[in-house]
């Protein structure tokens, strides 16, 4: 991959100078995976960072036999920088949503390079923040009706990862269950206000091929309190 490439596709490498860049893609591992294999296991959270290149994963949490869905990346994203930063066990692990491509860069030398590139470490504690504004968020919709929050939960994925298309923002056609926990609300509920917003155009879901279509961004913006 191209350093240019690299640094268009990932939020957090567009302010890296370009020694940083070419020296992370020097070392970085390249992983492909096919949907439904486990990406990140339990014991392996604080070994790296991994950058989705393309596909679709979901964080999700274990307790004996249940798991529930805590978050969905897409391409562009990266996760595992808390676990290198406060080294603490996870009991979660990732799953690939879809085939997918990571690149993945051990805690030594991401941390040793975050000391090199002063811009790159304020580049991801602008996105860490982000990401707790995102978290702060959601928690202050809990009393919302289950519409408004599945809607902001499109909205934020057509907003961090969708590609434009004739058809609309186009997604990764999450399952419902996965859909359900992330945004909490029930896998019927879910069900039925998916139903819904196909009826009435504002998705369009192609199950052959995998994708959700958000035809009304707009109208899906407005329904999530984000206009």
């Amino acid at each position: 991959m191209l350093t240019e490439v690299f640094s268009e596709l990932f939020p957090l490498m567009s302010t890296a100078n370009p020694q940083t860049l070419e020296w992370l893609l020097n070392v970085a591992i390249e992983h492909e995976y096919p949907s439904g294999r486990a990406v990140v296991m339990e014991d392996a959270w604080g070994n790296a960072v991994y950058f989705v290149v393309s596909g679709w994963v979901k964080v999700r949490r274990t307790v004996g036999e249940d798991s529930v869905a805590l978050a969905i990346f897409g391409r562009g994203d990266f996760f595992g920088e808390m676990a290198i930063l406060d080294e603490s066990p996870r009991s979660t692990d990732v799953i690939a949503l879809s085939p997918v491509k990571l690149l993945s860069i051990s805690r030594e030398r991401f941390i040793q390079i975050l000391f090199k590139d002063p811009q790159l470490h304020h580049r991801m504690l602008q996105l860490m923040v982000r990401r707790l504004r995102q978290i702060n968020l959601r928690l202050q919709m809990r009393s919302s009706p289950p519409a408004v929050k599945l809607a902001h939960t499109l909205v934020t994925l057509g907003e961090s990862y969708g590609q434009e298309s004739d058809l609309g923002r186009e997604i990764f056609n999450v399952p419902f269950k996965d859909l359900a926990e992330v945004t909490e609300i029930g896998v019927e509920e879910t069900t039925k206000i998916m139903e819904k917003l196909h009826e009435k155009g504002w998705i369009k879901i192609d199950s052959a091929n995998n994708i959700n279509y958000l035809v009304n961004f707009k109208q899906l913006m407005n329904l999530a309190g984000k206009m």
